[in-house]
């Protein structure tokens, strides 16, 4: 078996800003003045960049027609006429019927519509008021006059332009050729998804993605991308295949993992042995490995495996450098000032990505902030917007002014129902039941735990809070809390779902678990819920009544922000049990130990409850589709779901 490969780590040596980086990349790729060009047919240029400028070949028209439907004329003839004294006109003479679109008769300049002409017999024909020269006619060159230009150089064609063009008489363009990019996902713990059922995946293996993704963002950007079967981590092995990619026929070179700092990853030398780094680590983060270099006087970049790393790293450098390939500028997202609802911490010197939820709340637009991971591709998936948090500053407060570049459209923040606090999986299926029947509303939900809604429904950031906060006095829900946290906040509490709320435990139930009194001791490993929920408020209150210590539990202080997250802790084997609701045990195959049935509702503060959208939200949920679908999940009773509840 042959030895394996290890050489000294990469490290960091000298980190760039991202402008920093930008300049040093636009000055080794100028592009502008190595750009090739194609002659393509002109129905086949939309999106493409033309080399030279277009100049018309025939005028459109390239004659005069008329313009309605009516009789032809020569303008003075119709002088005089006026109601009353009609002007009487001879067809085939004075006057001659023309469609819309005809070539005008030789003779005349004007057309009368055929609604103004009085048919006093086969021939003779009375109008009661004149036209002027060119009333009614589209005149030769009204649109495009022959050899008047067009389009000028690097012009982006669209839809539109096709007409213009074949209009014009120009049935083929010269534009810039397409950059082709070659990606290479490098990784002993790839898997590819066509050849490997989820089934059968390992501990340890990945299902590789990133090409797929980086190829669909590189073909946005209108380059032509091929996909290198994957490579594993043997440095001689991708050392070759970037050299035979770099002196082939292929613009662009970017490889994915590998370009971190560890002892197994080969991006760096590949790169300094075949070529020179020009950057390796940038001040972002995710994307903080990105390397570029240069090998054949061709771009490569080493781009982090994370997803979202890669994702971030494209859209800062590669995206950039394609559209210059093609003479192009990058677009440049809309930007809406936004007002985080929590705290948000970043790292000084590393400027900071991060993803958010965004939604009109009255006069502003709140951003909610998702996980931060580099892994979580549904970070990048469920943002509506980006905050870009600077190197020198250490995080947000709540309330401050930021700027958020948009992913969607600015419109849709419009019909998005805001939702923060308690996670539930019915919440899952009302989005969907939403999307499904009603006209564009959406409904984005924060996981923050249900005294996390309560304050952000204090602090008029969200329109509806998820809460099943237990009133440990008298067994109530929800009630006191509002009492005590929202006295000068008028809301409705809709009843949402009751639901079975319990330790969620492995198939089987290897530990014998049958309830909280087991946790004690330390030999059952558990997972909890965040501070402020209102599972971790169930927990302390039962393990209170059983005078059972925090410190007894093994995993007390570990937390997760969903049931679900609960659940996969126990599906992995990280964790023997943890307190969730038996849906999310069910979703997943585990088992599941009943504790006590709870009552989930949710928050409408009175100044959005008689709202379009919290209408429709209020018909969704009384419908009789969403609670057959809640019922399918399992675990939940819906015949209160609806319900208006006194506070």
């Amino acid at each position: 078996m042959k030895p394996k490969q290890r050489h000294k780590r990469n490290v960091f040596l000298e980190m760039r800003s991202i402008e920093e980086a930008g300049k040093i990349m636009f000055d080794a790729f100028p592009c502008r003045d190595t750009i090739e060009s194609e002659v393509v047919p002109a129905t086949e240029a939309v999106g493409r960049v033309l080399a030279s400028p277009v100049s018309a070949v025939v005028s459109s028209p390239n004659f005069h027609s008329a313009a309605m439907d009516g009789i032809a004329v020569k303008a003075e003839t119709t002088f005089g006429a006026k109601p009353g004294h009609p002007k009487t006109l001879v067809a085939g003479e004075d006057a001659v019927y023309v469609n819309t679109g005809h070539v005008l008769p030789g003779g005349t300049d004007a057309v009368i519509m055929i609604e103004h002409v009085n048919e006093v017999d086969d021939r003779r024909l009375q109008i009661e008021s004149p036209v002027f020269p060119w009333q009614h006619v589209r005149k030769m060159g009204e649109d495009i006059v022959a050899t008047q230009l067009l389009y000028p150089r690097n012009h982006v064609v669209t839809p539109y332009c096709i007409g213009a063009l074949l209009s014009a008489g120009i049935y083929e363009v010269s534009v810039r050729k397409r950059p082709k990019v070659l990606i290479i996902p490098t990784g002993s713990e790839l898997v590819d998804w066509r050849r490997t059922s989820p089934a059968e995946l390992k501990p340890g293996q990945v299902i590789e993605t990133n090409s797929y993704v980086l190829g669909c963002l590189a073909e946005a950007c209108g380059a032509v991308c091929n996909r290198q079967e994957m490579v594993m981590d043997d440095l001689d092995h991708i050392k070759q295949t970037v050299l035979v990619a770099a002196t082939g026929d292929v613009d662009l070179i970017m490889t994915i993992g590998g370009s971190s700092a560890g002892s197994e990853d080969f991006a760096k030398p590949v790169i300094s042995q075949l070529g020179r780094v020009l950057v390796h680590g940038v001040t972002m983060m995710p994307g903080k490995p990105l390397i570029i270099g240069e090998i054949e006087k061709k771009p490569v970049f080493g781009i982090p495996g994370y997803p979202v790393s890669a994702i971030l790293a494209f859209e800062q450098f590669v995206q950039p450098l394609l559209y210059r390939m093609q003479g192009r500028p990058a677009p440049e997202r809309q930007k809406v000032h936004v007002r985080p609802t929590r705290k948000i911490a970043s790292k000084l010197g590393l400027e900071e990505f991060v993803r958010v939820k965004l939604g009109q709340v009255g006069g502003q637009i709140v951003a909610t902030p998702l996980p931060r991971a580099a892994g979580c591709i549904t970070s990048i998936t469920e943002a509506d917007g980006i905050i870009r948090i600077p190197n020198h500053h250490e995080g947000l407060k709540p309330g401050d002014t930021v700027e958020a570049e948009l992913l969607a459209g600015r419109e849709q923040l419009n019909n998005t129902i805001v939702v923060v606090g308690s996670h539930d999986n019915t919440l899952d299926v009302l989005a969907d039941e939403l999307r499904a029947h009603s006209s564009g509303v959406t409904l984005s939900s924060s996981h923050v735990g249900s005294m996390g809604g309560l304050m952000a429904v204090k602090k008029g950031v969200c329109h509806m809070a998820g809460t099943h906060l237990l009133d440990v006095t008298d067994g109530s829900y929800n009630i006191s809390y509002i009492k005590k946290f929202l006295p000068e906040v008028p809301v409705k509490l809709v009843h949402l779902v009751m639901r079975e709320q319990g330790l969620i435990v492995p198939k089987g139930n290897p530990r014998g678990v049958t309830g909280i009194e087991d946790l004690a001791g330390g030999d059952i490993r558990f997972i909890n819920r965040q501070g402020g929920s209102g599972t971790r408020i169930l927990l302390d209150y039962r393990l209170e009544q059983l005078q059972i210590k925090p410190e007894q539990v093994a995993g007390y202080h570990t937390e997760e922000f969903t049931h679900m997250a609960v659940a996969v802790a126990v599906q992995s084997g990280a964790v023997d049990a943890g307190l969730g609701i038996a849906a999310a045990a069910m979703a997943l195959g585990l088992d599941f130990v009943p504790v006590v049935t709870e009552q989930y509702d949710i928050i409408i503060p009175d100044i959005y409850y008689d709202s379009h959208f919290i209408s429709i939200l209020l018909d969704t949920i009384n419908s009789v589709s969403f609670k057959q679908r809640v019922n399918r999940l399992g675990g939940y009773d819906t015949r209160r779901t609806g319900d208006i509840i006194d506070v």
